[in-house]
């Protein structure tokens, strides 16, 4: 009746949130300036993310309404993020690459290995300008929305073909009495 879920950590939006995060909590203190109110928005935009597609994945075991509640919070987190990315870039005059840029491409060919860690982009981070790891980030949170944009019409498919725990509930105690001999 519960279906088995909660492993988080093998979720590759997950996964791919949390070097979103990483990223941004680095990003905002190197490049920020302190006092400024987009530090802390930023991270917790970042942050956000990461902790609704948790708490989806472990709400999940009882309740696929919330599991898509909370996993379309997450999105709308990154979406926010993605924008203050933008904003970054835009305001300082610096480029957006392009989605089919030499450097776009690459990031996404970066993005496509597994796991998903920090250290895949640590070397980035440390070295390169923040116009290059603004850019990352946003080839990163574009990745994280798309898989949680398929992930969400999963979801929906699976609750429209199953429904919800109290359907299921309700299901296996009817199952139960008409199976029972009567007396």
């Amino acid at each position: 009746m519960l279906p088995p879920r909660g492993d988080y950590q093998s979720l590759l939006s997950y996964q791919k949130a949390e070097v979103v995060y990483d990223i941004t909590f680095r990003f905002a203190h190197k490049y920020l300036s302190r006092g400024d109110r987009t530090v802390d928005q930023m991270i917790q935009s970042a942050r956000s993310g990461k902790q609704n597609i948790l708490e989806g994945s472990k709400a999940a075991t009882t309740s696929k309404e919330t599991e898509i509640k909370l996993t379309n919070v997450g999105r709308a987190s990154l979406e926010e993020l993605l924008a203050d990315y933008r904003d970054y870039l835009r305001v300082r005059d610096l480029q957006i690459w392009p989605k089919d840029s030499k450097e776009a491409r690459y990031a996404r060919e970066l993005g496509r290995k597994t796991p998903q860690t920090f250290e895949l982009y640590r070397d980035f981070f440390e070295t390169r300008p923040a116009e290059v790891v603004a850019n990352i980030a946003i080839c990163l949170i574009h990745q994280t929305n798309y898989l949680l944009d398929q992930q969400l019409k999963t979801l929906e498919k699976e609750f429209i073909e199953q429904g919800g725990l109290r359907e299921r509930m309700t299901k296996a105690r009817l199952d139960y009495r008409n199976k029972k001999p009567k007396d």
